[in-house]
Formats: structure tokens, C-alpha cells, sequence
């Protein structure tokens, strides 16, 4: 019973540590040092105890190694939920059409959605095309795909993440 209990142990703080980790590691890239350097000490110091008396017990048993990688690759797998859903954040979307055309600019924008609209050529140079560019919550980034492949299904889509937005326009 006493192993067992290690490992159940082992396993759901390697999750809440390795959860913190994930967490910790977007904020970092979202510029806020501050909660990343807390977050880091949580995490660090979690793990040191855990650590600690996962090496230091009297038990052997590959178990032990079985739960601490099992909480490690589930802690994983629930930071990146956790970070999707509380962690805000932008995206830029360039959304090449397949042609000019202005109704599926004006559809996107009537959705809520702000556009800026440059003219381009192609790989085929004969053939004008619009670049879209716009700015959204990242939650709303499957609204915007759909809406997007439903007017123009050959729409190429490229999305990035955005550090900083100044200014601009969002419903």
C-alpha cells in the first residue's frame, strides 16, 4: 500500500509541477517575466521535494519511474489546456484569396472581423489577388478559418502568434 501511494503521489505533483512549467514557459514568451519568475520558484521548488523523496525512499520499484514520467507527460498534456484556455492572447492571420474579391472582404469584415486588403501576383503572375491581413483573439481563430475556407475554399492561410498590439481595431 505504501508504494502505491508514493505513486499516486509521485504522479499527480509531477502533473501540478510540470503543468506550472508549461504555463510558465508561454508567459516567458509573452514578455511577462515577473509571473514567469514566480511561477518558476513554485515549479522548481515542487519539484526539488518531490524529487527528493521519490530518490530517497526506501522503496524500489520501477513504478516509481513509471508514475513520475506518466505525471511528467500528463502535466504536459494539462498545461497546454490549461495555458489555451486562461492565457490570452493574439494571433495574425495573412489570408491570401484566390482572386480580387471584394465580397468576401466585406463578408469578413461584416462578421466582426477588421481586414487590411493589399494586391498581390501570385505564383500564377497574370492573376491578381488579394493579402489579407488581420489581428484577432486566438479564441476566435476557428470562426475565422471557417469563415474564411466557406467564401473562398483554395484561401491560403498562414497564423502566427503576436507578441505586442498597439492600436488597431477588434470587436
Amino acid at each position: 500500500m505504501g508504494l502505491f501511494l508514493l505513486c499516486l503521489k509521485i504522479f499527480f505533483v509531477r502533473i501540478l509541477d510540470v503543468s506550472l512549467g508549461t504555463v510558465r514557459t508561454i508567459v516567458t514568451i509573452k514578455g511577462k517575466t515577473k509571473l514567469a519568475s514566480m511561477i518558476g520558484f513554485v515549479e522548481v521548488f515542487i519539484w526539488f521535494v518531490i524529487v527528493k523523496e521519490a530518490l530517497n525512499t526506501p522503496e524500489t520499484s520501477i513504478f516509481i519511474a513509471i508514475a513520475y514520467a506518466a505525471g511528467y507527460a500528463s502535466g504536459t498534456a494539462i498545461g497546454s489546456i490549461i495555458s489555451d484556455v486562461f492565457i490570452e492572447g493574439n494571433l495574425t492571420i495573412q489570408a491570401i484569396l484566390s482572386n480580387n474579391d471584394d465580397d468576401t472582404v466585406n463578408s469578413i469584415r461584416k462578421a466582426g472581423y477588421a481586414v487590411s486588403v493589399i494586391d498581390i501576383k501570385g505564383r500564377d503572375e497574370g492573376q491578381p489577388k488579394y493579402l489579407l491581413f488581420m489581428e484577432i483573439n486566438k479564441k476566435r481563430l476557428n470562426h475565422l478559418k471557417k469563415l474564411i475556407k466557406n467564401l473562398d475554399e483554395k484561401a491560403f492561410i498562414v497564423v502566427n502568434e503576436t507578441k505586442m498590439v498597439h492600436n488597431g481595431y477588434f470587436k
